[in-house]
């Protein structure tokens, strides 16, 4: 039986779910798991609270229906599991390939977001209270939203996030990508 989970838990990690599936819907390829587990390797499976990963991306879905391969997002939220997931699981999703990973600290009420530089993970800096992903242009994080459950301003400043011409570009190139059809992705997920 798993570990039991507050109800705060509950509610971050809804407007998490939100949030993430609000940035899919407008970005194609953009699909977003909840609890999935992710094989990283034959010594690592890991089970994010939520994924967000590019269908045609460094993942794949395995014979067995699980995902192989590291997401280019994780996101956990995180109360009694804290140290471990600023600390273990970060080194393998960093280890495995992970582009990014998304802490939501539930005890601090902050978000710790780690981007790739130089093949290494290194935290992704507030500017005044919006976090921004590297990988994934467009997608903005208002972290007092997320602990307040401002549901309002996390999506109005996600909007504005989407609305830059950096979401529009990246857009493009994924609906541009060489050698990709949609329909046929889909159907193998």
């Amino acid at each position: 039986m798993p570990s039991p989970l507050r109800v705060e838990h509950g509610f971050v990690h809804s407007t998490a779910n939100l949030w993430i599936k609000t940035f899919a819907v407008a970005t194609p390829r953009a699909r977003v798991s909840d609890n999935a587990t992710h094989i990283l390797s034959s010594d690592s499976e890991l089970q994010p609270d939520l994924s967000l990963i590019i269908t045609g991306g460094q993942t794949h879905v395995n014979e067995m229906g699980y995902v192989q391969g590291a997401p280019e997002l994780a996101i956990e939220v995180s109360s009694s599991s804290e140290a471990y997931d600023l600390s273990a699981k970060k080194r393998d999703y960093e280890k495995y390939g992970a582009q990014e990973y998304l802490v939501l600290v539930l005890r601090e009420k902050r978000a710790v977001w780690f981007g790739r530089e130089q093949n290494r993970f290194i935290e992704l800096a507030e500017e005044v209270g919006i976090l921004r992903s590297r990988l994934l242009p467009g997608l903005w994080l208002d972290v007092n939203a997320v602990f307040r459950d401002d549901t309002a301003r996390l999506l109005k400043v996600l909007q504005l996030g989407m609305a830059t011409p950096e979401h529009a570009a990246f857009v493009q190139s994924l609906k541009n990508a060489s050698g990709f059809d949609d329909r046929s992705a889909a159907a193998k997920s």
